[in-house]
């Protein structure tokens, strides 16, 4: 894993997210390895993801700047890359960037696959507007380790939200992107709703599996190691006409609705 130490120009990017104003993307790259990750294409990145980390070492101080000239505004932490990865322990950015926009008590909403967030709680709490999702696509940890290695166990981050639910905070959860055969295998789906009814989380949010460039060859390569009976299901569902999609809304819809889980799709 290289990690580079780098200068950033602006902190806050314009979010294209429905009720969400601007993003904050402390790194450039992220360790978690993802094999279904879009952002290199959103970003247009050349260098192998999940091989490098660059850390924008100057950012709290560029956002200090920013945030006197920027209309009052949701933040959104992060949406290309992960704000709480391993380089977060050492160098610590997203929380000196929480602690700028604590200054001004800028709205935030911070979504992660690690538990380090749990440092950041004394400031996150102080906020008067805020809350933390977790990504979470499947409640086999099994799964997880194939395609997601470097995130933190599915049992870890129920933890996680156990303790921030303690603190008053918000929290949703992100089953993005549901993975076909996979977020579903068995009765996982079921397991992984009522545990989050359990939990008492806000809300969950679920989304499809995205094809952006680049994306379908790492998953038919994962799924030849992993799954290869997969494979012509995936393309039936990618590629031809599939109704897998709007049969899992609808599963899930009547879930969520046995368990008073408040839910929405991003598809």
């Amino acid at each position: 894993m290289k990690i580079s130490e780098v200068y950033c120009k602006t902190a806050l990017s314009k979010s294209g997210l429905i009720n969400v104003d601007y993003a904050l993307n402390p790194y450039r790259g992220c360790t978690h390895d993802c094999v279904y990750c879009y952002a290199p294409a959103i970003l247009r990145e050349k260098r192998q993801w999940g091989k490098f980390v660059d850390v924008k070492i100057n950012m709290p101080t560029v956002l200090a700047n920013e945030i006197k000239k920027k209309r009052r505004g949701l933040v959104y932490i992060s949406s290309v890359t992960d704000a709480y990865q391993p380089a977060e322990k050492r160098y610590e950015i997203t929380r000196k960037c929480l602690e700028v926009l604590l200054k001004v008590n800028f709205p935030i909403s911070i979504q992660t696959k690690s538990v380090l967030v749990l440092r950041d709680l004394d400031v996150i709490k102080k906020f008067s507007n805020k809350d933390i999702g977790f990504t979470i696509t499947t409640i086999d940890d099994d799964d997880r380790k194939k395609y997601e290695p470097n995130s933190a166990p599915v049992e870890e981050k129920f933890n996680a939200i156990k303790e921030i639910k303690e603190f008053g905070v918000n929290t949703w959860v992100f089953i993005g992107p549901f993975l076909p055969y996979i977020t579903d295998k068995n009765d996982n789906i079921e397991r992984l709703i009522n545990k989050l009814a359990e939990l008492h989380v806000d809300y969950v949010m679920i989304d499809k599996l995205n094809l952006r460039q680049g994306v379908w060859d790492r998953i038919k390569f994962f799924l030849s190691n992993h799954y290869p009976e997969l494979i012509g299901k995936y393309e039936e569902i990618f590629f031809k006409k599939s109704d897998y999609y709007k049969n899992v809304k609808l599963k899930i819809v009547d879930l969520c609705k046995r368990n008073n889980l408040n839910f929405e799709f991003c598809y």
